[in-house]
């Protein structure tokens, strides 16, 4: 599909704006605009010092999902978007699912999914920029979904070469894989240092391919630090 080019939102723009550490929010669901977000203090995780709870990490390696990459964005996307309880309403609007997906059939967006008896139940999607993945959004329709989705990212972007995570905002729940908070002037640094880096968001596929789900999983688990 092709951006509307009467939209709001165009993937020119909002490369732009990622470069500089800018990304678009709507203000509800059926918003037709978006507001350009530059947060104070951002979340960060320097991929090396990734790490999961070891009830996690034990979870991890029984290999409870199937764990695919960008078979099904746009729909992760979609589930994202969905209200569920404490959060009746969404950021993610249709400009912003029409210009993301742009973005995916351009090679930039992607998608980790969790699938289970053939229905996606969880997963987290993000963009590219440089050295840098920015990660948007996840859900979970099953317990630790998205954690688990979140764990594969992880280690798949460190064997590609990307240095940072860029979580947009600091949390409780992405604090215990490491995720802290800087201000903005050093991310803005990091993210100058990093946007020409060459990555491959592709790259653990080729080691990987043909290995089982609980082979994949033992892989992902020795990317990522254990804590108690």
């Amino acid at each position: 599909m092709q951006n509307d080019p009467n939209s709001v939102l165009n993937v020119d723009d909002l490369l732009a704006a990622y470069a500089i550490g800018y990304f678009p929010m709507a203000r509800e669901r059926d918003a037709k605009d978006v507001v350009w977000v530059l947060p104070k203090d951002r979340g960060v995780l320097v991929l090396a010092e990734t790490h999961g709870p070891k009830k996690l990490m034990r979870f991890l390696r029984r290999a409870p999902f199937d764990v695919r990459v960008d078979t099904a964005f746009r729909t992760v996307m979609e589930e994202c978007a969905e209200p569920y309880p404490g959060r009746e309403e969404t950021w993610i609007c249709d400009p912003i699912l029409d210009a993301y997906t742009e973005l995916h059939e351009m090679g930039i967006a992607h998608s980790v999914e969790c699938w289970r008896e053939g229905r996606l139940v969880g997963g987290l999607y993000g963009l590219t920029v440089g050295g840098v993945f920015c990660g948007e959004s996840m859900f979970s329709r099953v317990t630790n979904a998205s954690k688990v989705a979140f764990l594969h990212l992880c280690a798949r972007l460190k064997y590609g070469g990307y240095m940072l995570l860029d979580a947009q905002f600091h949390t409780d729940h992405l604090a215990q894989f490491g995720v802290r908070e800087w201000p903005n002037a050093q991310y803005q640094d990091v993210l100058r240092s990093l946007i020409g880096k060459q990555t491959d968001f592709y790259g653990a596929d080729r080691v990987l391919d043909g290995a089982s789900a609980e082979a994949v999983a033992t892989w992902v688990s020795q990317s990522i630090t254990q804590t108690s």
